[in-house]
């Protein structure tokens, strides 16, 4: 089961087996896979982000020189060209931008040029490691609101436990890497570098080379005397342990919690930083003073809204579930007996079976569930125990004032293909509904959509599909994309709406009649008042994969900029899941075109998107498929009637697609092959039909369109 098109107050049901699957007998190795567990959910998020019609505009605004770990690694995806983790403005007035690069350097950019303010790698060679492990490195520097005065800031950086006398405060067994947080005092806190001292707060041992401490912050809602003013919060993974990890839910260790300090304080054990007495779980027998919330695996980045004084955490899932919590003191998100808000089966027989439903008593745990989510939708044949290679990365709730259409909106993404998302935050409320997640299209300043693939892969070294996306804000709140891939900031100067520009004015109705159109079978067609109707199925034909059966409107021009607004329908019965109609566009021969594949099955690459055939197998263009195993949420899963609109912008690619009167595109693409051609309408192997057909655009000058023949 796949739910599409939710509407406010629906309950979202993940997909469940329906049975008990019986062992299946693998023939090849004559081993038998574990049995499939009855309640086991497949798709825990059945709704992919719904995209949305407004777009960033990315300026480029620093750019940062190659880097390398300590020592060289053996993982592909630490070399990035430089692995800069953030960009926030240092709180001085200077306006003066922090950058730390996980390797090693923290930049302060002025003017969008970046120099090295202090070498935090040198300071602690040779115990400093950054070669192995997604996160260890420097990972993140956090100022002091009153930097300007007082001259101090924070930072964690890792260090191999192998090369150190140092012993952690708390460790994991085993411990193979130190977190350290340091505090720093600047002699002259306007100085273009680093000259002062510095001293230990507080370190932490890990048993695993991952999840170690993600950011450090303040909270930059705090006003002075307020109890939050000055206390440093730290997010603490779980080490990398597995799944089978306690550490999270165990209120002794640090391990898989945020925890909240006051730096300058001295009544912690070590005496080195203070436990603020307001903290949760102060007094409580067997906790930990320090913590602030428990319950996580990976609390990547952590933020404040600046309007409401909400805390909101992005937290990077095991087996599917990417998370936007809501943090309250004292909460428990509940990892690792509950991932999202699902059951983490720790002991099922098959790695597979890990997420089951909420037991009916759930309420009594007092777990604290995601405000938004998304899941990671594998590739069929999936190795569960693998790495699908989705991790979100949290974001901020802009509340600048540049950019009037992202008041209000939660703006974060997925580090790994770099797709950029928001919710709403008036809609990001614990208890209720997830809220709605958006895909927002991406522009650079010339206006040409772009993904962040494409602004962050030329150069890059490694794998060219990991953009390794984080955001930052300045003081003002305005908001910056940051790529290690490439090791480039951009800043968000702007917003638009995708696909929006004028397609011209001359309008075709009146399109109904066989003689407006030129089908590739004719017998298989009717024309029935205002109805074009593809009555028997097509078959496929010789030449390149491309829709078996359609028909050209020949009637009137060929387009170049174009929107064509129609109602389709499909005849073939709902129970056929792949069943499909097509919008064609751009027309200019039989293999050579676009078309809208309007669909009932997101789940396999030929099906629900935007295609082109350009003397060659059909190939998917559009910006919804994720690469693996999803696209679009299904176009028509019905036998009603549904209204369509398809919008092409030659000039710039801008493709989108509309279903039903939506604002926003079900669709979009970027392709510039064909800048102009006739419509249509058709299938594959379906039945169905069309009616109230109107194209509105600019008529293709006819050099354009020279070679152009009918069906």
């Amino acid at each position: 089961m796949r739910t599409v098109h939710r509407r406010a107050g629906a309950v979202r049901r993940p997909r469940v087996r329906a049975g008990l699957t019986a062992l299946v007998l693998i023939v090849s190795t004559l081993v038998a896979t574990p049995a499939r567990a009855a309640d086991a959910v497949d798709d825990p998020i059945p709704e992919m982000p719904a995209q949305s019609r407004l777009g960033l505009v990315l300026s480029e605004y620093a750019s940062f020189p190659q880097s390398y770990p300590t020592p060289a690694p053996t993982d592909a995806r630490l070399m990035r060209t430089a692995r800069i983790n953030t960009i926030m403005e240092v709180p001085d007035g200077s306006g003066r931008r922090a950058v730390p690069d996980l390797n090693g350097s923290l930049y302060l950019v002025e003017g969008g040029v970046p120099h090295v303010y202090l070498d935090v790698a040198a300071t602690f060679a040779p115990r400093f490691f950054s070669g192995r492990g997604l996160g260890q490195g420097f990972g993140y520097v956090a100022f002091h609101p009153e930097f300007g005065v007082n001259g101090r800031f924070y930072t964690i950086h890792t260090e191999l436990a192998s090369t150190t006398t140092a012993v952690p405060d708390y460790a994991q067994p085993n411990t193979l890497f130190h977190g350290v947080i340091t505090e720093w005092t600047a002699t002259e806190p306007a100085a273009a570098t680093f000259v002062g001292t510095h001293r230990e707060v507080l370190r932490i041992g890990f048993g695993g080379q991952v999840h170690g401490i993600q950011e450090i912050n303040f909270n930059p809602t705090a006003k002075r005397h307020d109890r939050d003013y000055g206390l440093l919060y730290l997010a603490v993974g779980d080490g990398g342990q597995g799944a089978r990890n306690t550490d999270p839910q165990n209120l002794a260790v640090p391990h898989g919690k945020l925890l909240r300090i006051d730096p300058r304080g001295t009544n912690a054990a070590n005496g080195r930083y203070g436990i603020p007495p307001a903290n949760p779980f102060v007094g409580r027998a067997g906790a930990l003073g320090e913590l602030y919330a428990v319950g996580f695996r990976d609390p990547h980045r952590f933020s404040w809204d600046r309007a409401t004084g909400r805390m909101y955490l992005g937290h990077i899932g095991e087996h599917a579930v990417e998370a936007i919590y809501e943090v309250r003191a004292g909460d428990n998100f509940g990892w690792s007996e509950r991932e999202g808000s699902f059951v983490f089966d720790k002991t099922a027989t098959n790695p597979c079976d890990r997420l089951l439903p909420l037991p009916a008593d759930d309420d009594s745990y007092g777990y604290t569930y995601p405000v938004a989510a998304y899941d990671h939708d594998p590739a069929a044949g999936w190795n569960c125990t693998d790495d699908v290679g989705v991790a979100v990365a949290g974001g901020f709730v802009y509340r600048g004032r540049t950019l009037p259409a992202l008041r209000g909106k939660y703006v974060f993404g997925d580090l790994v293909d770099g797709r950029v998302f928001y919710t709403e935050a008036d809609e990001m409320r614990r208890g209720r509904e997830l809220a709605t997640i958006h895909q927002l299209a991406l522009f650079d300043t010339a206006g040409t959509p772009v993904r962040m693939r494409d602004l962050s892969a030329p150069g890059a070294p490694g794998d060219p599909n990991r953009v390794d996306l984080r955001f930052g804000t300045d003081a003002a709140g305005e908001l910056y994309v940051v790529a290690k891939a490439n090791g480039k900031v951009w800043k968000v100067t702007g917003t638009t709406e995708y696909a929006s520009g004028d397609v011209g004015d001359v309008t075709l109705r009146r399109t109904a009649g066989a003689a407006n159109w030129a089908p590739v079978t004719p017998e298989k067609w009717r024309f029935a008042g205002d109805q074009v109707i593809l009555a028997e199925a097509g078959e496929s034909r010789p030449g390149p994969r491309r829709p078996f059966e359609y028909a050209v409107l020949t009637a009137g021009p060929a387009w170049s900029s174009v929107r064509v607004d129609a109602q389709v329908r499909l005849d073939t019965p709902v129970e056929v899941s792949n069943r499909d109609v097509i919008i064609v566009f751009g027309w200019r021969s039989d293999t050579e075109f676009y078309y809208a594949h309007l669909s009932t099955d997101n789940t396999i690459y030929p099906h629900n998107g935007i295609f082109k055939v350009d003397n060659a197998d059909r190939e998917r263009i559009d910006h919804q498929w994720n690469g693996r195993s999803r696209g679009a949420n299904p176009a028509v899963t019905d036998a009603r009637w549904h209204r369509v609109r398809v919008v092409h912008l030659p000039a710039t690619g801008e493709i989108a697609v509309y279903v039903d009167g939506d604002r926003d595109p079900l669709l979009t693409a970027k392709d510039t092959t064909f800048g102009a051609g006739r419509v249509g309408f058709g299938s594959f192997d379906n039945v169905g039909r069309l009616r109230d057909l109107t194209v509105t655009g600019t008529p293709a000058s006819s050099g354009s369109l020279s070679g152009q023949t009918a069906p």
